[in-house]
């Protein structure tokens, strides 16, 4: 009778989660085809009432983005970090193919998750996401080359 009652809390556990999950709010901006000076203010005040909220979750469009400089990814980088104090996140989407290789040459392809569509990007906004860290295995040649040197 204990077991019973275990796996109905945890049941239940997890359809509040999945209730929960479902009705967050996801924001969807579409960006200019360039991001710079003046315009940076307008964007950022534009994108805080967004982010500055618990959990942010917020996609990019970024089909009219047609280059990232230092202005462009200086800000999104300033609204990813905030994104991520308040326990949120920013993903980019619909980005040109040109695009995506001046995105992967800066490494900002390893801070964003990215999306073909912004149809992907806000299904992964519902699709929770579990990343696993696995400890590194020593390679069997490190074993043997310390095993000699002992």
């Amino acid at each position: 009778m204990h077991r019973l009652f275990e796996m109905r809390t945890n049941s239940f556990r997890k359809e509040l989660f999945t209730m929960k999950y479902r009705r967050r709010l996801i924001e969807v901006r579409t960006l200019p085809g360039h991001i710079d000076g003046p315009q940076l203010r307008t964007l950022y005040r534009e994108l805080e009432s967004c982010i500055n909220v618990d959990g942010p979750a917020v996609v990019l469009d970024c089909s009219m983005l047609c280059r990232v400089d230092k202005p462009a990814i200086h800000f999104l980088l300033c609204c990813l970090e905030e994104a991520m104090k308040r326990n949120g996140d920013i993903r980019l989407a619909g980005l040109q193919p040109a695009l995506m290789a001046e995105i992967r040459s800066t490494g900002l392809d390893s801070l964003f998750q990215i999306f073909e569509s912004i149809e992907d990007a806000l299904e992964s906004f519902r699709m929770p996401h579990v990343g696993f860290i696995l400890p590194e295995q020593p390679a069997a040649n490190d074993r043997r080359a310390s095993e000699n040197a002992a």
